[in-house]
């Protein structure tokens, strides 16, 4: 018999019928209890205290106060794992991506349209299950100075490091922010990155829309058959796994609907593990925060190939379970905080800072 507690959950969410769904979506599980529901963040306040819950799923469009306002003052002065559950609209799912910066930790669809209620008793447990993992402190508004290109530092790239060098990246829980910093330390004609990040669809798009906005690179959503180039970065598509493969001198990729891999699409095996089947030492691997094994298999075979690989250290992963499993299984040639992936990437790739 499991005598771990449950895990304790709020639900935040101005619908009445959107709040039952969640309950009974989570009300089978055995390790997971809801403690209640609250219509708006004034009584998510008072709920908050005296319910002490240990994981909050937040809507973002309420009443009387939206949810990334009340998300932005819970991270300041009660930090705690918090998972948004955003309608699809173009501007919810901006502002869902948004709320990553301020300290969310897991996104999810509200179900409705092309997201079942079905979808959701799948994923929700799991993103709770992350979330409940998930290391949390207090956080600062994010430096204005770190939202335009023009704050990146130059950086210089020799010619050595040409047309067969590419960074492969993954990341889950809490990878929205490690992939933002790691890109923000890179040049805007660095080798061309891939990105595996767990998310959904079209917040993918978003959440490559806002690295554009803000990285010196140009960041894009994958789409089938784009080619590989340097200075430009691409974010797998929510729902969509995505293979590397080999053209001519370069490289494309392809998009794919096939099973779940350690319970994801897109997955980060599913990337590295078509990498390794032509790469080798111009390219660099990194593995960032992230809840369970995927991508631990991948990097054990990229690093084979002579790929140099990389993951997160422990203390500033959200959750230390992707990078442990790589570490794990000996895939990983160097262990590094976040601040420092990007220069390590760098590094590999043999490049200097301009000062």
């Amino acid at each position: 018999m499991n005598d771990a507690p449950k895990i304790k959950v709020l639900v935040v969410d101005d619908s009445a019928i959107v709040r039952k769904l969640l309950k009974q979506a989570l009300e089978a599980e055995p390790d997971i209890e809801v403690v209640g529901a609250a219509p708006d963040p004034f009584v998510a306040r008072d709920k908050i205290l005296s319910l002490n819950p240990d994981v909050l799923t937040l809507d973002i469009e309420m009443p009387r106060m939206d949810g990334l306002t009340f998300l932005k003052k819970l991270m300041q002065y009660r930090p705690m794992p918090v998972v948004v559950i955003s309608s699809l609209g173009q501007a919810s799912s901006r502002a869902a991506v948004e709320a990553m910066q301020y300290g969310a930790v897991e996104v999810l669809a509200k179900p409705g349209g092309p997201y079942s209620v079905g979808d959701l008793k799948k994923d929700l447990a799991r993103k709770i299950r992350s979330a409940a993992k998930a290391k949390v402190g207090a956080r600062k508004p994010p430096d204005p100075a770190l939202q335009t290109r023009a704050a990146r530092p130059a950086v210089n790239l020799p010619p050595s490091s040409g047309s067969d060098a590419v960074i492969l990246i993954g990341a889950s829980t809490g990878g929205t922010e490690a992939i933002r910093e790691v890109l923000l330390g890179m040049p805007a004609d660095c080798p061309p990155i891939v990105i595996v990040q767990h998310i959904p669809p079209v917040f993918s798009r978003a959440f490559a829309d806002r690295l554009d906005t803000i990285c010196r690179m140009r960041v894009k959503e994958a789409a089938e058959h784009d080619r590989l180039s340097r200075g430009l970065a691409l974010v797998a598509p929510g729902n969509r796994h995505l293979l590397l493969h080999r053209l001519g001198t370069g490289y494309s990729i392809t998009l794919d609907d096939g099973p779940l891999v350690c319970y994801q699409r897109p997955s980060v095996d599913v990337l590295f593990q078509s990498a390794a089947k032509f790469s080798g030492p111009g390219f660099t691997a990194a593995i960032l925060t992230g809840m369970g094994s995927d991508g631990a298999e991948g990097m054990r075979e990229l690093k084979r190939t002579g790929v140099h690989t990389i993951a997160q250290d422990e203390q500033s992963c959200v959750v230390f379970g992707m990078p442990r499993e790589a570490i794990r299984m000996g895939g990983v040639d160097e262990v590094v905080p976040l601040t420092r992936i990007s220069a390590a990437i760098l590094a590999a790739a043999g490049a200097t800072v301009a000062r």
